[in-house]
């Protein structure tokens, strides 16, 4: 419960500046009152999930630690999402993520705009397996912009379906955590899940789904356009994106920032923000995002 050598305690002390001495079965904390009440909720969440059953890693603890540092006691149980292992469920990380997945529940086009690691696609493709699991929804469609990061499709070998594959290998790789290969290359064959590039979209309406695009800061404005209007009957879509990372040519504008400008306030459509708080990969992930925040705000001050 405590970690390898102690880690997980070395966190809860560091997070919320206290004490934390274990001697025999017990747990002394001490510091200001409110921060030992904030460490304490945090072991015993931990004693929760550990006498649960479940394995907790350190990133878990981390994240745990700094939701309730932030924003109080975070429970997750409310918001599990069953995928189609048995008794196996996503959950979320944080209070961000957590009102994220509400705002999928409740709402038919969400947005999800926020940084690299915060989980905006892979818990859009959890809700969508689901989804598809209580057959809620018949198909899942899963689209990605084919946008050069600084390199050139035109070398790569083979045709354009091996072009654009690469471009696609983070939603396949959701894919195959919520779903065994078998299962997922018969759902693939049958055409109920789909991966496919953005430009492929044209001319469809799609009914009795949910489409995922992700990557959508790479998107024109015509091309976010296009694609907002496939939703058809009983369909759900979810807009993933990340405007610090736009790799479109200079002088073209990101769809999804001009649908942020258009959209907001519309009935039915929902805007969430994901933060650096909201990070869930490795712990350096979020210092590289404020090292980057930190840098780019000094530019911009002429610093």
């Amino acid at each position: 419960m405590f970690g390898i050598e102690d880690r997980f305690l070395k966190t809860v002390k560091s997070t919320f500046g206290v004490s934390v001495v274990a001697r025999n079965d017990s747990l002394i904390l001490s510091g200001d009152e409110p921060a030992v009440m904030r460490a304490e909720r945090t072991i015993l969440e931990l004693r929760r999930l550990h006498g649960s059953g479940m394995t907790v890693t350190l990133r878990e603890v981390e994240a745990i630690a700094d939701a309730i540092a932030n924003e109080g006691a975070f429970d997750d149980r409310a918001e599990r999402i069953e995928i189609f292992a048995q008794q196996v469920y996503v959950r979320p990380k944080t209070p961000g993520q957590a009102a994220y997945i509400e705002s999928m529940r409740a709402n038919d086009l969400v947005f999800s705009i926020g940084p690299a690691g915060t989980g905006k696609t892979y818990l859009a493709v959890a809700m969508a397996v689901s989804a598809l699991k209580k057959r809620e929804v018949r198909r899942l469609i899963l689209v990605r912009p084919a946008v050069e990061a600084g390199e050139k499709l035109g070398f790569l070998p083979g045709d354009i379906q091996a072009k654009v594959n690469p471009y696609l290998r983070p939603l396949y790789d959701a894919l195959h955590d919520m779903m065994d290969y078998g299962q997922l290359r018969r759902y693939m064959e049958s055409d109920i899940i789909e991966v496919v590039p953005l430009a492929y979209m044209r001319g469809r309406t799609l009914n009795d789904s949910i489409i995922i695009l992700d990557e959508a800061q790479n998107c024109t404005a015509s091309q976010m356009k296009m694609f907002l209007t496939r939703l058809g009957l009983r369909s759900k879509s979810i807009v993933t994106g990340d405007v610090s990372q736009i790799d479109l040519p200079a002088g073209e504008r990101s769809g999804l920032r001009e649908a942020e400008k258009i959209l907001k306030g519309i009935n039915g459509i929902s805007f969430v923000y994901l933060t650096k708080r909201d990070i869930v990969r490795h712990h350096l992930v979020q210092r590289i995002v404020e090292a980057y925040e930190h840098y780019e705000d000094r530019g911009a001050s002429g610093g």
